[in-house]
């Protein structure tokens, strides 16, 4: 184990650092790292870690999420508050709309398939959108008209929403039938999750007004109560509807309007705990990667994935309209909502192992969608933002 760690965060950080200096970004780099250590290659990567992949990078996510709970500012979100609410589940709902449109017609498939499917592909990646967004925050660049905390927002959502979706069709194509309790866990997946992270975001900034201990120590219990939180949704979603992830942003959220100095602190030593989490969650989606699967997909699955994506761009462009936004500001928020890579590395695999006759095309599908968007997105993003979006 102790080999593969070593492997994971040399192979990744200097894969990052050649993507870097030929002006790719850096995860594709990492992603392209951990498929060669992964047991489709080389097979590097101790088994153990792999069996734990999961969980690992539910971890570098969390650290994602605190980082931007603790850097968002609520008043800035609120210019665009309809569009970031629209954002949480218009561009995805309308990117499952053009799955189900064209994957019979392009794959062959049922529009049942073509819907499970499209509830696989259809989520963004927090792991890619929030760092950059991020960065963009630390930058000053699109914060005067509330870009990035806007799409931070609406990313944390979307997955809770297409997550939802995709148990729903999966219970059908297996022959079980609709759940209302399932659908109407939607919202209240999102008030239980964001009122429980505020309460506990509240008492942990109350609690350190009154007890003074290091900054250190306070990164170990936010991570710790993050954890909880995540664990608690594992355990009793099925009893009530909790979106862990969402109260883990919520509560950075609450912090920083508790205390807005402690917060700049925090989020300074969560930026540091980044670089080896950064490394970790992209070499492990990597390794997640089937790339037997990519290799048998045809220009059908590419045409397919390009046909979906206008659908997203599409729903964000009407998610943002009737805002202040100018025309680049727009075009930006569309390609920056286009990457996709953890639910899809997580969830893509499980049509499979239910015995779903569409089991391997969906897992092809996801692969590839990875492998199109991830880079493509944080690339263009990149490429874009300073030319795109007005430095405050």
């Amino acid at each position: 184990m102790l080999l593969s760690i070593a492997l994971i965060l040399l192979t990744g950080m200097c894969a990052g650092f050649l993507c870097k200096k030929i002006h790719f970004p850096p995860l594709f780099g990492m992603i392209v790292a951990g498929i060669f250590l992964g047991p489709c290659v080389f097979n590097l990567i101790d088994v153990s870690i792999l069996n734990i992949s999961i969980q690992l990078r539910k971890i570098a996510l969390i650290i994602i999420l605190l980082r931007a709970g603790l850097k968002l500012n609520l008043s800035d979100l609120k210019k665009n508050g309809r569009a970031a609410l629209l954002m949480c589940f218009l561009p995805a709902t309308l990117e499952m709309i053009g799955m189900v449109t064209a994957a019979p017609l392009i794959l062959g498939i049922t529009r049942l398939e073509a819907a499970v499917m499209g509830a696989v592909v259809a989520a963004v990646s927090p792991a890619v959108v929030v760092p950059k967004m991020i960065k963009l925050i630390d930058e000053k660049r699109g914060t005067a008209k509330g870009i990035p905390q806007m799409i931070l927002a609406g990313a944390s959502v979307d997955d809770v929403f297409v997550i939802v979706m995709f148990s729903t069709f999966t219970s059908l194509a297996k022959g079980e039938g609709i759940s209302l309790w399932k659908l109407a866990g939607v919202p209240l997946s999102i008030i239980s999750g964001a009122g429980t992270g505020f309460l506990l975001g509240i008492a942990l900034g109350v609690f350190w007004k009154k007890v003074h201990i290091r900054d250190t120590s306070k990164i170990i219990i936010l991570i710790c109560t993050a954890l909880l939180m995540v664990a608690a949704e594992d355990k009793f979603s099925s009893i009530v509807p909790f979106a862990s992830l969402i109260g883990v942003m919520i509560s950075g959220l609450a912090i920083r309007m508790k205390n807005e100095n402690l917060s700049a602190r925090l989020s300074a030593k969560l930026d540091r705990l980044w670089v080896p989490a950064e490394i970790f969650l992209f070499v492990l989606v990597g390794a997640s990667v089937e790339i037997t699967s990519a290799a048998d997909a045809g220009i059908k699955v590419v045409v397919l994935l390009a046909i979906v994506l206008v659908f997203r761009m599409f729903g964000v462009i009407l998610c943002v309209a009737g805002t202040k936004l100018s025309a680049k500001e727009r075009f930006f928020c569309t390609l920056a909502y286009m990457p996709k890579a953890t639910v899809q590395a997580a969830i893509g695999g499980l049509p499979l192992a239910m015995g779903l006759g569409c089991g391997n095309i969906v897992l092809t599908v996801s692969v590839m969608a990875i492998l199109i968007t991830a880079p493509l997105g944080a690339f263009a993003m990149d490429l874009t933002y300073k030319s795109f979006l007005e430095e405050e």
